[in-house]
């Protein structure tokens, strides 16, 4: 079987990329999802608050993703769903599997990887205690009340402030669960602002910062949950221990995107964010295979993996109609002083769009800060910025004419500074 593009995962950026690949002249696409319907995790997001960039509306999660599935409908993108995707070769000859097909290979003349991201669990995460009933992942526990409509438990410790473990702790209370305190190992929150304002302050829910679970009670279910404050070498501090009597822990400590296929394919993967690393065009160091959204890099807004993922889609489909996309030299993009990392790490001056977006995330709390950017030790721009966090990224938009000037660039480095002398 011969397709243009393959695009793996049907969640937010599959869907988007399809999407914008189509538009861009691409024939033959075809998704493949694993599960039983398109959307991904959206299905299950099913409060509000998404939407607001992409379509200046607020929508649920399942209401953003039908916007997409409706174009995809309409452009006639074929997809296979309950299809997994069982090896990606440097080639782009794609193995996957499903019921009705059985195991069949395609093809592909560009690959776009749109697998999202997983929970990290409980085994990574070196909780000591017994392994009772009780123990959730906040996305596990998410599906389980908002798609199978069963409750996880009545009295809830929640260990991580990631978005959804946030987002977790407002729904619970709302089903009627008793939420007694959401615990995190790092001295700031990994979720947004405004969730930690609309989940936790707004039903009175504590968050303890610096702290983690040191013990689990219980053998065939949770029965409390003992909770330290730790030092900044991260261990427990002794004499800090708060016991929680509670039914149920859920854990919300971080998301990995899911780069099986992006190994067995000879991608390399960033150090930093577990994803490719990938140019302007999204394009990883296999040529002909792009990545976008969570795979690549956790984001904290949908929108953005939008954003993203169609980019993707348009370089994809540049890319089979026989256009190169790495044109002339690349520049390296370096993060430094507490930026942790940049997607993409190179561009390519003479091929990339007019407008390039750089994101990043910060590696500590900043305020009255700045981002700043510099062509090689020129710099190009100074921006202030009330607070920098590592639960929001940021940004930066280099203007293709602006690098065509510097014919010698060598680098561009994207800093965070604490003044207006130096990083």
């Amino acid at each position: 079987m011969n397709i243009d593009i393959v695009i793996v995962g049907g969640g937010p950026a599959g869907l988007a990329a399809a999407a914008a690949a189509k538009k861009a002249g691409a024939e033959r696409i075809l998704i493949l999802e694993r599960d039983k319907e398109l959307g991904g995790i959206l299905n299950q997001c099913i409060h509000n608050g998404f939407g607001l960039h992409t379509f200046k509306e607020e929508l649920t999660g399942p209401e953003y993703a039908q916007r997409f599935i409706d174009q995809v409908e309409e452009l006639q993108i074929e997809y296979k769903l309950h299809t997994m995707v069982m090896d990606i070769s440097p080639d782009k000859d794609v193995t996957a599997m499903n019921r009705e097909d059985g195991v069949f290979q395609i093809q592909a003349k560009a690959v776009i990887l749109a697998m999202g991201c997983r929970e990290r669990p409980r085994g990574a995460l070196n909780i000591p205690g017994y392994r009772p009933a009780g123990i959730f992942s906040a996305g596990t526990a998410q599906r389980l009340v908002n798609i199978e409509g069963y409750m996880p438990g009545k009295r809830v410790v929640i260990l991580g402030s990631g978005d959804i473990g946030l987002i977790m702790a407002r729904r619970m209370t709302l089903e009627g669960a008793k939420v007694e305190v959401v615990a995190e190992l790092m001295p700031y929150s990994g979720g947004l602002k405004r969730n930690i304002v609309q989940c936790l302050d707004d039903f009175g829910i504590p968050l303890l910062l610096s702290h983690t679970v040191v013990d689990i009670e219980g053998k065939d279910r949770v029965q409390a949950v003992t909770i330290a404050q730790v030092g900044p070498d991260r261990r427990p501090v002794p004499g800090t221990e708060k016991r929680f009597e509670c039914d149920t822990l859920l854990l919300s400590c971080g998301l990995i995107p899911e780069n099986e296929l992006s190994l067995s394919a000879g991608i390399t993967l960033s150090g930093v964010t577990n994803g490719p690393v990938v140019s302007d065009a999204l394009e990883t160091d296999r040529e002909g295979i792009f990545a976008c959204g969570n795979v690549l890099h956790v984001h904290d807004l949908v929108d953005f993996v939008s954003e993203e993922a169609a980019k993707a889609g348009r370089s994809a489909a540049a890319y089979v109609s026989g256009k190169s996309l790495k044109q002339g030299k690349a520049v390296k993009i370096i993060p430094e002083g507490g930026a942790r990392y940049t997607v993409p790490v190179e561009v390519y001056p003479e091929s990339c769009d007019d407008l390039v977006t750089v994101r990043f995330r910060a590696g500590n709390i900043y305020k009255d800060a700045f981002v700043s950017v510099y062509f090689d030790d020129e710099q190009i721009s100074h921006v202030r910025k009330r607070i920098i966090a590592p639960g929001e990224m940021e940004q930066v938009v280099l203007q293709k004419k602006k690098l065509l000037e510097k014919p010698g660039l060598q680098n561009i480095r994207i800093c965070i500074e604490t003044d207006e002398g130096g990083r």
